[in-house]
């Protein structure tokens, strides 16, 4: 037998991920005394159970990548042990105990639970997809082809259902009963002897590298795997005879270099019996999911629309919930009571039957329930387990509610209760996990995966590491610019012109006008824009700064002048300026830009700053007058005009002599190039042209400044208002010097579009023979005795020009000096390199190993990189002697330094070249496995981040300092305070080095930034907890929970049982606050329980069913006896329990979509699909955000454009830091069931930036052509009132109905549609089910319209139509969006309730109808469903002829014989039942009725059942009578 896996238990989400599957129930205080009956519901997956066993490698896999392989081995070695004996029972344990056995204390402890949560199966159907593609993409042979005897097929009783096309990873059969096979991606291998035999044909394996299989970062890559040989992945499971084979020989073939081999766990259809005991355990019984709620609510029936078909028989779940006998019931537990009297057991039962009737019978006032809060805070704090007491009272509240209420009150309780609330709202629930607020379903693993990197420290130092929270993302980095080479153009505190301006600081914190100036004569604000003077961009600039001061902007304004190509002689020079002044301009062109710089230079020297501004802006305008287009760029006579036009006003001398006598001396040309050298060294030059707000990084344009003043303002306000600003203060200084970084990287600093990547180094740190436990460090003089809490490891290539450049500034980084920092060097060279880059990676390491103590061995680093780059990098063959002369030079470099240059010669004469070969493929692979670099790639992990420098071009030693400073500051500074408390007393002393502690950080820091979690916290230790709080004290515990608790609210309950499963698996401390409401006599007694069990439920109560599941889930029932939204237990009859089941239809994938500087895309349609069927759904873009919404299952999909406009227009930007990299496709990959939104960003084609994307048709409305009755009907009937939307779980009927559909289309030859959709997450939610279906149908038709749609009609599921509906949609609606029919007022009695005649609608709507949606309203108040009714004056209406919805609540009679539709409207005065009125309203509605009950009979081979006798009222026709007729009938 397997395991049965009930879904009403706790879930976990992921390994150690703990999600939620909590009951919520509504009960009256009274019920009836009869027999209580029972609910219980399950919630399914839609895809079939897998296997446990694969289950578990993929759990383990999450935690560290190579637990999957030790997994295996340890499997493959021990899984004939005592297979005779195990039941799925003993396989269970033993998968847990095998993978318990890799894991460290604290994670196995809850490993257990997280296999038995089944939350790794979306992986393994993902697999399945890959399996399928796999299989689909080569033909197979005849012999593969046919199906072999003696397969088992396990589904065989199986109900075979329709394919789903969503369910893209549905098993595949297993081909030709073969179960496992290896896709090279030229073929597919399906036995051993072909796979050796493919080995063994180099030809072979080297054709195939050119059309390899696609690997994807969740594949499982073999540790041994080298990185640039012929992929193979191996589709099989674990458990299989087949899969150990080709697992044993890809293995070895990994490790001989042939192979990169890859595992894809799948159990193919119908290969079930060929695993072994344990390998298909949890493939035989459907998946039941956790992590979900369930609400029995009292039903509001207002709406009374009952179902009056009789209950099914005999449907019951194959996992029917017994009841637990161990809770108490009035101070019994009948557990204990059957142990010990099991002969008087149906005595005992009939008694706890009775107790229970009565416990729900029990009446209490309202009165006794004003303290309810307080008394059920006072009953769990004194209780013995407190914990499982809130859980008790929330999952039995009726029969606790009566004796709480009757407890006598401790003041002491109620008064800190009180106190508290001072503070906290009164109900309000809150949770922090290491002082991280965290929401009700916080995953736990990045917590507890941490602890790995924590295991040699103290649990008091842990808990403080684990509460370090995430830098806030709103850091700012200003840029240090503070040097002589800033022009300033004016100053507000000394020029005259700012002499009758205010020098009050305090005017700043006065109130004007939005967007009002504030004029002060200090400066405050500082725009200094960097500029090439010779671009286009920076002339515009200095014309929109001088426009700025002439209009007296309270600014500083300043430029710092650089020239693009003079950069790029520093760049082409290494970082360094050149050593003589370089005549021959023929590779770079003819330098205009320090031309213009020169002349500046010497205006503003001779002439004053503003005259030398006003030459900049005299240059744009000899430009723009003489080109023929505003796009050209200045020339020498543009320049030249310029200088003289400028000087000659007051010139003494021709102009033209001095600008000749410039132009030939090079006067001031040391200035101009110190300049660029300056812009060069910041960083600032790949901006081309840049604004610095106070140091800030802006765009230069003036919507920009203006931006950035408004930006910047609240902070300064605040300085002054706290007095750290006072007149006398430098405003620059201050900022510059607190937060001020002398280099600026947007890759580095982020700008908010890119976050850093990181990476846990904790593993390779504390691991055997790992990389980084093997690697020496380089340090600057005189430190290396020094805790280096920062550590920058290099990837480097040496056989690359940009290795060796990044190599060589890292060199000088150190030498420049840096007490913080270690460099350990990665050398990522391919294996195959030549002798003389291995001599020269020899070197290196004899350096790093021996004498990185010694003073000089920098010095002598950056000489051999020198040497190494000029001699050997460039030299097309190295032979013996050449390899000799460098050896030499070695040891000439190192006598130089100081060195023995002995030991070194010798070393390298006695270099293994094997031996560090294989070293260079060790750290490839550590490299490729950890970080996804290739051989050849150079980057920098600096604690774990990740950053490539070459991506944005030269690295220079400055970068390495800003990573320095930045992650100290933001992320180790902390760290490094809590290591340096910790005393080490279970440490060997003489492993306390400098080393030992640098390592830990490294481990530390890196492993905590991998970590998702909110910056945000809370005070909790301000609340009182010595008479009303929870504290349960673990000392040797590295997790803390703090949390307000309010113990019968919805989110508390949740809470409850979350923190209750959390102290049994990993036993954290808590400091629980309980904080009630404190008057629960208005309560709605709503509560929740710990299982999807809900027992003694009242007989006579109409109850409606809710799902409480994640926002990314969409759900419907599946089985269903009862309609779930109108539950009356007493029709169960004998059926004690009722049982429902649901199913996970899909997920919801969501995301934004936006354009750069323009407003989201509008109406941009989205497609999604797979490689092999591109479009399976399809969405549209909301202008609100720019949100989007599509259903997804477990799987790797592809998102695009749709063909059409939307591709015509627009592409898909690719991710990075603002590249204009262009996609086709964006890949999704959906592997577990938490969404995650996508972030899409598009860009208008070339030349299309001006068109539109949604644009009028030539043809309106009224211009089509009328279609006939059976094209209307085969494209228009959509059928989706009452099935779209509903509620949270998006479809809530009777599955019957469902199932009905496809019988009812092929019968009466119609097409249909099935929408489902999601309410978006940031949209405020209705609660009451009825509001959520009108706010699912304006949703719909506003923003979820299908692309396939050209009109929607909603057509009531109580709408009887009487018409063709083929009329009203080839209505001429005279070019208006929507039509709607006005609300009839011929029926004179209902005049009182026309709210819109009267009031606010009066006076709104202007003599405009008020119209009726074909659906009911609520009356008296302005809902969701009155947006079209009070949008009319912008979205105009257009009113259908009355005919087209007659409604008896509105309409008299006189005009019922004209209905083409008749609407079972809620009548507010009589609130009869919809079915009673059907019959009596609507002639033909009984044999309407009686049809649909054969249909129904006929499908289900059931017996029609006895129909409700009609209404006692008499029938009314539909000829016309009297008025008086109709009031009679309200």
């Amino acid at each position: 037998m397997e395991p049965r896996l009930r879904s009403g238990f706790w879930v976990l989400s992921s390994l150690i991920a703990v999600a939620l599957c909590i009951s919520l129930c509504g009960y009256p205080v009274s019920a009836e005394t009869r027999r209580p009956k029972n609910v219980q519901v399950a919630l399914r997956a839609k895809w079939p159970g897998t296997p446990l066993l694969l289950e578990a490698g993929e759990l383990l896999s999450r935690e560290w990548k190579d637990l999957f392989w030790e997994f295996i081995e340890v499997w493959l070695h021990t899984e004939n042990r005592d297979s005779d004996s195990y039941t799925a029972k003993d396989c269970l344990k033993k998968i847990v105990n095998y993978g318990r056995s890799l894991l460290s204390e604290h994670l196995a402890s809850v490993f257990e639970f997280s296999v038995t949560l089944r939350s790794a199966s979306p992986k393994l159907v993902l697999y399945q997809q890959l399996a399928e593609e796999s299989l689909s993409s080569f033909p197979l042979s005849d012999d593969i082809s046919s199906v072999e005897g003696g397969i088992s097929e396990s589904h065989e009783n199986r109900e075979v259902k329709k394919p789903d096309s969503l369910l893209v990873g549905a098993n595949p059969r297993s081909p030709g009963g073969k179960c496992c096979w290896v896709d090279t991606g030229g073929a597919l291998l399906f036995d051993v002897t072909e796979l050796l035999l493919w080995l063994r044909r180099p030809d072979e394996v080297a054709r195939d590298t050119f059309q390899q299989p696609e690997l994807f970062e969740f594949d499982h890559i073999h540790v041994d795997s080298s990185i640039g040989s012929p992929v193979a992945i191996l589709y099989g499971a674990l458990g299989t005879d087949c899969f150990k084979e080709f697992h044993l020989t890809l293995v070895e073939a990994a490790k001989e270099g042939k192979v990169k081999y890859v595992v894809r766990p799948i159990l193919p259809s119908g290969c079930e019996s060929k695993s072994s005991h344990c390998g298909a355990i949890g493939t035989r019984a459907p998946l039941n999911l956790g992590g979900y709620g369930v609400e029995l609510a009292l039903k509001n029936m207002e709406y009374k629309a009952m179902d009056d078909s009789a209950i099914k028989k005999g449907v019951t779940l194959e996992d029917a919930h017994t009841e637990d006998l161990s809770q108490e019931v009035r101070g019994f537990i009948f557990s204990r009571i059957l142990e010990r009297k099991p002969e008087l057991t149906s005595e005992i039962m009939a008694f706890r039957d009775y107790l229970l009737s009565s416990t729900v019978s029990d009446t209490l006032n309202v009165w006794e329930l004003k303290d309810l809060g307080h008394q059920t805070a006072q009953k769990i704090v004194h209780a013995s387990d407190p914990l499982q007491s809130m859980q008790e009272i929330n999952q039995n509240f009726p029969s606790v509610v009566s004796s709480l209420s009757r407890m006598k009150l401790n003041d002491s309780i109620k008064d800190e209760i009180t106190a508290n609330q001072r503070m906290i709202p009164p109900g309000k629930s809150l949770m922090a996990l290491n002082e991280s607020l965290s929401g009700k379903d916080q995953l736990l693993a990045p917590e507890l995966k941490e602890l790995t990197a924590l295991r040699n420290i103290p649990p008091s130092a842990v808990r403080k590491l684990l509460s370090t929270l995430p830098p806030p993302e709103s850091n700012m980095f200003r840029v240090d610019f503070r040097s002589t080479h800033v022009q300033f153009l004016n100053n507000l505190e000394e020029d005259s012109m700012y002499r009758q301006w205010r020098s009050n600081l305090n005017e700043i914190l006065m109130p004007v006008y939005p967007g009002q100036l504030r004029y002060i004569r200090k400066n405050l604000f500082h725009a200094v824009y960097v500029l090439d003077p010779a671009s286009i961009c920076g002339l515009e600039t200095i014309d929109t700064i001088i426009s700025l001061f002439e209009n007296n902007l309270p600014v500083r304004f300043g430029v710092v002048l650089y020239s693009t190509k003079f950069i790029q002689k520093i760049e082409t020079n290494g970082g360094e300026l050149p050593f003589a002044p370089v005549d021959n301009d023929s590779q770079f062109g003819e330098d205009l830009s320090s031309l213009i710089m020169r002349l500046f230079i010497y205006i503003k020297e001779n002439h004053g700053t503003q005259m030398a501004f006003q030459f900049l802006s005299n240059v744009n305008k000899l430009r723009i007058d003489s080109a023929d287009s505003a796009e050209d760029a200045p020339e020498m006579h543009h320049v030249e005009g310029a200088f003289v036009e400028t000087l000659l006003p007051k010139a003494k001398s021709p102009p033209q002599d001095t600008l000749l006598k410039l132009e030939k001396e090079q006067t001031f040309n040391e200035l101009s190039e110190e300049s660029s050298m300056f812009i060069f060294k910041l960083g600032l030059a790949k901006l081309q042209c840049c604004l610095l707000m106070n140091g800030l990084v802006h765009e230069p344009n003036e919507e920009a400044l203006l931006n950035a003043m408004n930006e910047e303002l609240p902070r300064i306000q605040e300085q002054v208002y706290y007095g750290h600003i006072n007149s006398h203060t430098d405003v620059l200084d201050k900022f510059l010097s607190e937060s001020g970084i002398q280099r600026y990287n947007p890759q580095i600093i982020g700008d908010g579009k890119v976050k850093p990547k990181f990476i846990s180094l904790s593993a390779s740190v504390i691991g055997k023979n790992s990389v980084l436990s093997e690697i020496n460090y380089l340090h600057s003089p005189e430190t290396i005795d020094d805790v280096k809490p920062v550590t920058h490891l290099l990837a480097v290539d040496v056989t690359s020009k940009k290795g060796m450049k990044l190599l060589h500034e890292g060199i000088r980084y150190l030498m420049a000096g840096s007490r913080n920092a270690r460099l350990g060097m990665l050398f990522n060279s391919n294996p195959d390199a030549d002798l003389a880059s291995l001599l020269f990676v020899q070197a290196f390491e004899i350096s790093a190993s021996s004498y990185s103590h010694k003073k000089r061995v920098l010095d002598f680093l950056d000489q051999l990189c020198s040497f190494y780059e000029v001699e050997y990098m460039h030299a097309s063959s190295l032979d013996a002697e050449s390899n000799q002369a460098l050896i030499d030079k070695v040891s000439e470099l190192a006598d130089a330094n100081g060195l023995p240059s002995k030991s070194y010669k010798s070393a390298l004469i006695e270099l293994s070249a094997d031996k560090l070969r294989s070293h260079l493929d060790k750290v490839g692979k550590f490299l490729y496995r950890q970080l996804g670099l290739g051989f050849g790639v150079n980057a920098v992990i600096t604690n774990g981040r990740v950053t490539d420098p070459i991506f944005g071009g030269t690295l220079l030693s400055h970068d390495l300092h800003l990573l320095e400073s930045m992650e100290f500051k933001q992320r180790i500074k902390h760290i490094l305070e809590i290591i340096e408390e910790v005393k080490w007393e279970e440490i060997d002393p003489d492993m306390l080095t400098s080393k030992f502690i640098s390592d830990i950080i490294m481990s530390v820091s890196s492993s905590i930034a991998t970590r998702d979690r909110s910056s945000e916290s809370a005070r909790f230790e301000i609340l009182s907890a010595k008479y009303s709080a929870v504290i349960l004290n673990n000392e040797n515990s590295s997790i803390h929970i703090d949390a307000v608790i309010d113990p019968l609210s919805p989110s508390g309950q949740k809470l409850s049982s979350l923190l209750r499963i959390l102290w049994k698996s990993i036993q954290p401390s808590m400091r629980l606050v309980l904080n009630p409401l404190d008057d629960f006599s208005s309560s709605d007694l709503t509560v929740y329980g710990p299982k999807a069990f809900f027992a003694n439920m009242p007989l006579t109560k109409t109850l409606t069913m809710n799902l409480d599941v994640p926002e990314p889930w969409l759900v419907q029932p599946v089985v269903a006896v009862h309609d779930l939204d109108n539950m009356l237990l007493e029709n169960l009859g004998e059926t004690r329990t009722l049982q429902a089941v649901y199913e996970l239809e899909a997920l919801v994938l969501t995301g934004h979509c936006a354009e750069k500087e323009h407003e989201p895309p509008r109406g941009l349609q989205l497609i999604l699909g797979t490689k092999s069927t591109p479009h399976l759904v399809d969405t549209l873009v909301m202008a609100n955000l720019g949100y989007w919404q599509m259903k997804v299952s477990p799987g790797v999909w592809y998102l695009q454009l749709a063909p059409g406009r939307s591709s015509e227009l627009y592409v898909l930007k690719e991710d990075g830091d603002g590249s204009q990299g262009m996609l086709s496709t964006k890949r999704i990959t959906i592997k577990d069931l938490r969404g995650k939104p996508v972030h899409l960003e598009v860009l208008k084609k070339k030349g299309k930036e001006h068109e539109k994307l949604l644009v009028s048709s030539d043809d309106n409305s009224h211009s089509h052509k009328k279609e006939t009755q059976n094209i209307w009907n085969s494209n228009l009937l959509k059928w989706a009132s009452g099935i779209i939307g509903g509620n949270e779980q998006s479809r809530n009927h009777k599955s019957t109905s469902m199932d009905l559909i496809p019988h009812m289309a092929q019968e009466y030859d119609f097409e249909y549609e099935l929408i489902t959709y999601k309410w978006p997450s940031w949209l405020h939610k209705q609660k009451e089910k009825q509001r959520i279906i009108w706010a699912y149908k304006i949703l719909f038709l506003d923003v979820i319209f299908p692309l396939s749609l050209e009109k929607v009609i909603f057509v009531d599921a109580d709408q009887i139509v009487r018409a063709d509906m083929g009329e009203l949609y080839d209505m001429d609606l005279r070019g208006r969006p929507l039509g709607y029919t006005p609300f009839c007022d011929n029926n004179k009695e209902m005049d009182g309730y026309r709210f819109w005649r009267q009031g606010f609608w009066k006076e709104h709507l202007r003599g405009r109808p008020y119209h009726i949606r074909l659906f009911q309203y609520f009356i008296n108040h302005i809902t969701d469903i009155d947006l079209p009714n009070y949008a009319q004056h912008t979205v105009p209406i257009f009113s259908l002829p009355q005919e087209w919805l007659w409604c008896e609540s509105w309409c008299g009679n006189s005009t019922k014989s004209k209905a083409k539709t008749i609407d079972l409207c809620n009548n507010p005065m009589t609130k009869e039942p919809k079915l009673h009125g059907a019959k009596r309203i609507v002639a033909e509605w009984p044999d309407l009725d009686l049809e649909a009950r054969h249909f129904t009979a006929k499908i289900s081979g059931e017996d029609v059942g006895p129909l409700e006798p009609a209404a006692s009222q008499n029938s009314v026709s539909d000829h016309p009578s009297e008025d008086k007729e109709s009031m009679s009938e309200l």
